[in-house]
This record gives C-alpha cells, sequence and structure tokens, in this order.
C-alpha cells in the first residue's frame, strides 16, 4: 500500500448478539419496513429540490487500501443543508403535521401535499415543534418548519458552535442554548415539550417516545433506498458512523431487511469519548457513557443509545470500532486532495476514517475480512457544514475543494 496515513489508537470488538443468518424480524418491522419506506419515499421525493445525493467512486483509495472497490455516498449534497439530516428531521415534522390536521379536521387520510401546499396552514401555524441537536438534526427540523408553516424551537448544549447555531436561526427557528451534553439537552426538550404542549421530533428515543423518532429514522431509510439504485454490485461492508443510531440503523435495516443473511458486514464507528454503541453492543445492554462526550466529530457526541435503533443494530451490526478524532482530520485531509476532491465534514468521515484505519491495520483487517474482494460502502454523512473548521483542518475552503 502506498496510502500515507498515520497509526492511530483505535479498538474493534465483534458484536457477541450478532447472528449474520438471522431473517429481518417482527422486532425490527415494527421500527423499519417497506411500507414506512414507501411512506417516506413519497413525501420526500416531493418536496423542493430533491435529488439523490450521488454516490462516488473512489477508485484510487481502493486500490491503495487494497479492496475491490470504495463507494462513498455523498450527503453534502442534501437539500443545501449540507447533510443527509433533513431526510429524517424534516420528514418527522411533515408527519406530524399530517397527524395534527387529522386531529383537527376529523379527517383520517391527510395528502402530505396539502400540508406543503399551505392548503391547512391555519392549523398548521399553530403546531410547536422542537428537538435538541448538535447541529444536523435542528437544521433540519428547523429546515422543516419553515417549509411547512410551523413553529419551531431548537436546544443545543454549550459545544456547538456558533457557526452551527447561526445556521439553524438562518431557517427561522428560535433557537435556545443550555448547559451540559447532548443528552441533557435531549431531556430539556422533552421537559419543556410536555410543560408548554409542544411536539418533540427527536432523532433517539427512550422507548417511550417512539412516533416521532420512528419517523426520523424512516425518512433515513430513503438513503439506503438510493443505494439500492445506485450501486452495480452489493456491498460487502458497510462502515456507519454511529451517534445515537438513528442513521446507522435505517441504512443497516433496509440491507437487511432486502438482502437477509447476504447482507454486508456492519460496523458501527464512534469516537472514544462517546462510544456508547460500543460499550453497549461489549456489556450487551444499552450502557450510557457519561463525562466528556465532546468530539471533535461533534455530530457523534451522543452519550445513550436510541432504543428504536438498538432493536435494529444490536442484533443486527457484526462489529463496533472507535478511531481517534484525529483519524477524521487526516481523512478530511486525504478526500480533499484525492481524484476527485471530496469536502468531507468532521462527522460525516468517520466510517470511511474507521475503515482506512482497519484496513492498514494486519489484525483489523483480518477480523473484518477485508480483502482484494472487498467492495465497501461508507456514508459521507455532512458536508463543510463548519466552514471556520473545515478551512482550519484542511487548509482550503471547502468551495475550492468542490470546485
Amino acid at each position: 500500500m502506498t496510502l500515507a496515513f498515520p497509526q492511530l489508537p483505535f479498538e474493534l470488538i465483534d458484536n457477541p448478539a450478532a447472528d449474520p443468518d438471522a431473517a429481518y424480524g417482527d422486532r425490527q418491522a415494527a421500527v423499519l419496513n417497506a411500507e414506512g419506506l414507501a411512506e417516506a419515499r413519497r413525501c420526500i421525493t416531493a418536496w423542493p429540490g430533491y435529488a439523490p445525493t450521488p454516490l462516488i467512486d473512489l477508485a484510487g483509495l481502493a486500490r491503495d487500501l487494497g479492496i475491490a472497490s470504495l463507494s462513498y455516498k455523498q450527503e453534502g449534497a442534501r437539500f443545501g443543508l449540507k447533510s443527509f439530516k433533513p431526510l429524517g428531521g424534516a420528514f418527522a415534522v411533515e408527519r406530524c403535521l399530517v397527524r395534527a390536521v387529522a386531529e383537527a379536521t376529523g379527517e383520517e387520510d391527510i395528502d402530505p401535499a396539502r400540508i406543503l401546499d399551505g392548503t391547512h396552514a391555519d392549523i398548521v401555524s399553530r403546531v410547536t415543534v422542537t428537538a435538541a441537536t448538535d447541529g444536523n438534526h435542528g437544521r433540519s427540523v428547523a429546515w422543516g418548519s419553515r417549509m411547512f408553516g410551523c413553529r419551531c424551537v431548537i436546544f443545543i448544549n454549550e459545544a456547538v458552535s456558533a457557526a452551527r447555531e447561526a445556521a439553524i436561526a438562518d431557517f427561522g427557528a428560535e433557537v435556545r442554548r443550555l448547559k451540559g451534553s447532548y443528552d441533557d439537552a435531549v431531556r430539556h426538550a422533552f421537559k419543556t415539550a410536555r410543560e408548554e404542549g409542544w411536539t418533540v421530533i427527536p432523532d433517539t428515543s427512550d422507548g417511550d417516545i417512539v412516533e416521532a423518532p420512528r419517523d426520523v429514522m424512516q425518512g433515513y431509510a430513503l438513503l439506503a433506498d438510493e443505494l439500492f439504485d445506485q450501486l452495480d454490485v452489493a456491498p460487502t461492508h458497510l462502515f456507519l458512523q454511529a451517534g445515537v443510531g438513528g442513521m446507522a440503523a435505517a441504512v443497516a435495516a433496509e440491507f437487511w431487511r432486502r438482502s437477509g443473511a447476504a447482507r454486508p458486514m456492519t460496523i458501527l464507528v464512534e469516537p472514544k469519548q462517546a462510544a456508547c454503541w460500543f460499550k453497549s453492543l461489549q456489556a450487551g445492554t444499552p450502557t450510557p457513557v457519561t463525562g466528556d462526550i465532546d468530539s471533535f466529530m461533534g455530530g457523534l457526541s451522543c452519550g445513550e443509545c436510541s432504543m428504536l435503533a438498538w432493536a435494529i443494530l444490536q442484533p443486527g451490526a457484526h462489529a463496533a470500532m472507535i478511531v481517534d478524532d484525529a483519524a477524521a482530520k487526516e481523512t478530511m485531509r486525504l478526500l480533499a486532495e484525492g481524484d476527485p476532491p471530496v469536502v468531507g465534514g468532521e462527522s460525516g468521515v468517520a466510517g470511511l476514517a474507521a475503515l482506512i484505519t482497519a484496513a492498514t491495520d494486519p489484525a483489523a483487517r483480518e477480523k473484518l475480512k477485508l480483502d482484494a474482494t472487498s467492495r465497501v460502502v461508507v456514508i459521507g454523512s455532512e458536508g463543510a457544514v463548519d466552514e471556520a473548521v473545515y478551512r482550519e483542518v484542511v487548509g482550503t475552503p471547502s468551495h475550492e475543494v468542490a470546485a
């Protein structure tokens, strides 16, 4: 291999509960299913500006890593919001408003198009939605709220950058900054919603609140649906950044549901400060990570697994991997200098960083069965959401890299 990539610390475990031959069962279908995907596809593809995000062939990097192919799903192009999140947060806002209109009118079958075109604006304008965020999810909820015409209040924690806060406020949301972690902000959003009569649009679930977070995950599944249309040959490996687990569960579920035992090996990726999935799979039960969980990969700074995602990933993920913040920075630079050059944000490159780290370590390579026949898919889950951070790490503005 000719790849110049530093040897950085990492951890890798097999998931003790994984059953590669298991069918996609009732427990999983209760969270994500074909009918839910069809509804997400119907709604989201009708939004202004919808287009499948590109799947980029990183053939040169694949050769350097000694694998057959490497495909990078570039979510930085999604609806101009620079991340995959609109698929989930904005879709869940629309589903919330459909339910609100149905309750107010007594009608059972509300056409989502009538939400989008303003037919029910008098009802929609009286709804307030709220969410907690590290940045991208709140921006998605705010964007969806503006598109559909409801009020939006977003809670952020003290570690969220001013640029990410401004990006949320730009869509007309009221942004409230709190002390503590992302998980503290989640709890505060639920508490305030109960007191004010608002609707929470969370990207995580404690197991009691399931409707909106399930909508969020079902929207994310459209990303995998696009992959099935874009891939010529089925992948052998998925490296998926976890966070609370919503996106990883949605992508893993769609491949599991459609491919069964032939599904790709799925590796969950996290920063070491916030490795709640690594710890939980290791323990066999959801295990929160406490203390300072802030990472350079800010969108993955989550200390607690979503219980909806747990229903899919606890039996469905094959392995979990912890990567160093420095690996994300190296990967951002590597992508920017690649052929073709690609803009990848801090959290967006985590899956690729894990692949490179594993593929350049003989023991990890063997453990994950990475070889010359491997066909790997990674999700570039965000672009340069924080331009100042991107320029500091890469040394070049994102628009010059993209050009």
